[in-house]
């Protein structure tokens, strides 16, 4: 009777293993459309064997665990997928907005504004005394410099935009970090009791992780990785160590969390970096260490190089940096290279802007674009005939300086010298012109006492020192952020000049400017690159650029989300649920309660019979 009661037990298992294995099943139908849901299976083992009467009897089933069909290999795929997509996602969109401002089209933009330019020369050229086309020059002018101008303000406010998403991403990443270690904590609560298994925590978990993986690239550690081969093959995680670091340092230690710092006030800049800080308050920054999601993108786009003491502190790197600088390169040659021509037009006196420069430094020191060489200073009389002529020199140790200096600008100026060969140290340029460099900065030629109606004009060979220190301006400003028509010029455009020496019909000025569009120039970088092209060629270089970018992101773009596709349908045949097989499962494991219950109801018949033949 006691073997009778035994087959009873043996049955009665069979019910909860079924009943068991029914719940998991409906609990996966349940979830069926849970994206982040990982279907589950119930691992049976047969009960420890019982001896009677010199014969071991099977005791039944037992549940041993209810295991998540989870590869952590494919989901580590998933995730670095995941991490590149998010990054190309970002960098596609930032770069094509940026790009509708580079229109690469010569009839559209900035390179339209150049073609207008230059035809209003072109018209000045004509008829150098036309108060019409003057007015016209100075409004296509005026429109170049100001589309330069907005144009980089829109990227510069675009990368600005950059910075401040950056901190509520980093907020974001914190977010999900302190999530994680409080479900890491719940996991290990719930773990600690013997037969408990929190795979929907797990599943949480993942989620977060899969999230995280959109913002930042890390890694981590969940140490037990093992695998059921009786109902799943696959690597899955078990246990309660967990370590996730970003960089270098840990983000989450188990169910401790270490918060990313970002701040402006440690760089001294507007634009923010990133740090790791430890207990004692000490900080690391990862700025330049952070790599995919969404915040590598962020930071390849805005820069990660930050000094407050050099490039007024923006980013010293960067993609939108770089469309600035080359911006910036752009109209600072453009406005070198007009300044230096329009020098070449005789004034009555000449002066440049207050110029952060001291008198003892040398020029090359403080400008990138002067170079070695010489230029010559012309004197007219006022029927336009040249009465003087002086070279001046530049080299590497040529400074604005002072009288005292032999190298100095200055000195070559308004030393005395025979300048035109002529014996008579009366009629040479430094009698009709004084050099003189003011404590603010400004550089002027003055007419002396003893000069009459006479005029200056300079005439660059090569050093760009005109143009670069404004002495005689027809475009105001250093770079893109400022250039713009000299203010005089808007208010009366009929004070512009188009000869050189001031002959009426005179148009060497005009033409120069013209011809300006085809000459091949310098353009200088802010890394100390040096390039040659002509104005409309590096511009379209710099809007090839930029389109090229755009599409390369773009390219990138498909070809990740392709591979995240391909990736996430593995990973869904894995840990999905499939409602044809949970439904084919169900049917299975009803059977199997049903034929428990047969054993159950055959016993409880079997146990009647032997009580009757008792009686």
């Amino acid at each position: 009777m006691s073997n009778l009661f035994g087959i009873l037990n043996t049955g009665n298992s069979g019910l909860n293993a079924a009943q068991v294995a029914v719940a998991t099943t409906s609990q996966n139908i349940a979830n069926a459309q849970n994206t982040f849901y990982t279907r589950q299976r119930v691992s049976f083992s047969a009960s420890p064997a019982l001896s009677s009467q010199g014969v071991s009897v099977g005791s039944g089933v037992t549940v041993t665990s209810i295991v998540r069909i989870h590869d952590e290999l494919v989901f580590s795929k998933l995730r670095s997928a995941a991490t590149s997509l998010s990054y190309d996602t970002n960098s596609s969109q930032s770069l094509q907005e940026v790009a509708k401002y580079f229109p690469d089209l010569s009839d559209a933009g900035i390179a339209k504004d150049l073609t207008s330019y230059f035809t209003e020369w072109n018209n000045l050229a004509s008829n150098t005394t036309a108060g019409s086309q003057k007015i016209a020059l100075v409004q296509a002018a005026s429109t170049l410099g100001g589309d330069i101008q907005s144009t980089r303000e829109t990227i510069r406010n675009l990368q600005d935009s950059v910075n401040t998403q950056l901190k509520s991403t980093v907020d974001e990443v914190n977010s999900i970090g302190q999530q994680m270690a409080d479900v890491n904590k719940q996991i290990a609560t719930i773990e600690s009791q013997k037969g408990n298994y929190a795979n929907d925590l797990r599943d949480k978990r993942d989620q977060l992780e899969l999230t995280l993986s959109n913002l930042i690239g890390f890694s981590v550690s969940k140490g037990n990785l093992i695998s059921n081969d009786s109902v799943d093959a696959n690597m899955t995680d078990t246990g309660t160590q967990y370590y996730l670091n970003i960089a270098g340092a840990t983000l989450v230690d188990g169910s401790t969390f270490h918060p990313l710092v970002i701040d402006n006030s440690s760089n001294g800049s507007s634009y923010y970096s990133i740090y790791s800080e430890i207990q004692d308050g000490t900080r690391y920054n990862l700025t330049e260490q952070l790599s995919g999601g969404k915040i590598g993108s962020m930071l390849d786009l805005r820069g990660r190089v930050i000094d407050p003491s050099v490039n007024g502190g923006y980013p010293q790197d960067g993609t939108i940096q770089s469309y600035i600088n080359n911006l910036d390169t752009f109209a600072q040659s453009v406005i070198t290279e007009t300044n230096n021509i329009y020098a070449n037009s005789a004034q009555k006196s000449m002066q440049t802007p207050n110029l952060d420069l001291k008198s003892n430094t040398s020029l090359q020191n403080a400008y990138n674009n002067v170079e070695n060489g010489s230029f010559d200073m012309i004197v007219y009389d006022s029927a336009g005939k040249e009465v003087a002529h002086k070279t001046i020199t530049i080299d590497n140790a040529t400074t604005m300086g002072d009288d005292t200096f032999s190298k100095s600008i200055l000195t070559q100026i308004n030393t005395s010298t025979d300048d035109n060969k002529d014996n008579n140290s009366l009629n040479d340029v430094d009698d009709y012109f004084k050099a003189t460099f003011a404590d603010n900065g400004a550089f002027s030629l003055s007419p002396t006492i003893n000069n009459n109606g006479y005029t200056i004009a300079i005439k660059d060979k090569g050093t760009n020192f005109p143009g670069t220190v404004g002495i005689s301006q027809f475009f105001t400003g250093t770079d893109a952020s400022n250039i713009d028509v000299k203010a005089e010029y808007k208010k009366d455009s009929s004070l512009i000049q188009g000869y050189g020496a001031p002959i009426s019909g005179n148009q060497d000025v005009a033409n120069a400017m013209l011809q300006l569009q085809y000459n091949k120039i310098n353009f200088y970088g802010k890394s100390g690159s040096v390039s040659s092209d002509t104005i409309s060629g590096y511009y379209s270089a710099v809007t090839t650029k930029v389109a090229t970018d755009a599409s390369a992101s773009k390219s990138s773009y498909d070809t990740n989300e392709a591979l995240y596709n391909t990736i996430n349908t593995q990973f869904q045949s894995i840990s999905g649920v499939n409602k044809d097989e949970e439904l084919a499962n169900l049917i299975q494991y009803q059977k199997s309660y049903t034929a428990a219950a047969k054993i159950i109801t055959t016993i409880n018949e079997m146990l009647d019979t032997l009580l009757g033949i008792k009686q």
